[in-house]
């Protein structure tokens, strides 16, 4: 029975952790300026919730694969923000 509880407290602490570390990806390009890296970002949303309901649905318990996901869409959202702002700097 501790073993469990030691478990129980094991997930919580991974699954804040998780939140922690990767957090639903900002929507912070003008769509007016750049339509198809805002749609870009927003497709980005949705994976990072889908994700999200997959870690609930299995308990958080993927194998760390799934923070890392979230993760990685936080990079790519980054990367796309970069891109606009570079497009604004030549005036594109």
């Amino acid at each position: 029975m501790k073993r469990r509880g030691l478990a129980v407290v094991v997930l919580v602490v991974l699954v804040v952790a998780s939140a922690l570390y990767a957090s639903k990806p900002k929507q912070n390009i003008s769509s007016s300026k750049h339509p198809n890296l805002a749609a870009a970002q927003q497709l980005l949303g949705q994976a990072f919730n889908k994700i999200v309901a997959a870690q609930s649905a299995n308990e958080w318990d993927l194998g760390g694969h799934a923070s890392k996901a979230k993760a990685l869409i936080e990079q790519a959202n980054s990367e796309l923000k970069l891109a606009a702002e570079t497009a604004n700097q030549k005036g594109k």
